[in-house]
């Protein structure tokens, strides 16, 4: 599946068979966004690949370690590796192919936006689900 920024300058690859999504509704993914969530997806270093547009990345760090990397030239968020994990996390509306997307999960639902209304169909943890980072990462390939 491929992906890219708003202006094209920044473009990856990631190769697994399927990609779900899940939305963080916690205050800082919020802004980071500038909505009421921030649709993503996880997965394995092994499996992206930068196609073109790393030089065109900056990136702005909090005290806490939660990165935003977003693309210089337009602004959008770019995917990032998480810390030291072996697995970089995704902005789902730089994705193709968005037919086959679908959001299985909603993280962080105890901090949401009163006019935020997740989607029921979904999973929802008021927190970061059981199991820390690998659990949430086993719910996305349910």
């Amino acid at each position: 599946m491929n992906g890219n920024c708003l202006c094209g300058a920044v473009e990856f690859e990631v190769d697994v068979s399927q990609v779900n999504l899940y939305q963080c509704h916690c205050k800082l993914c919020r802004k980071q966004s500038g909505s009421c969530s921030n649709a993503a997806t996880i997965v394995p270093a092994k499996s992206f690949k930068w196609v073109q547009g790393e030089s065109s990345i900056t990136h702005w760090q909090k005290e806490s370690g939660f990165r935003s990397d977003f693309c210089k030239v337009c602004g959008s968020p770019v995917p990032n590796p998480l810390r030291d994990t072996g697995y970089v996390w995704v902005p789902a509306g730089l994705l193709e192919n968005e037919q086959d997307l679908k959001v299985v999960s909603h993280i962080y639902t105890a901090s949401k936006a009163t006019w935020d209304q997740p989607n029921p169909d979904a999973a929802t943890h008021e927190d970061f689900p059981d199991g820390g980072l690998e659990g949430h990462i086993q719910s996305l390939k349910r």
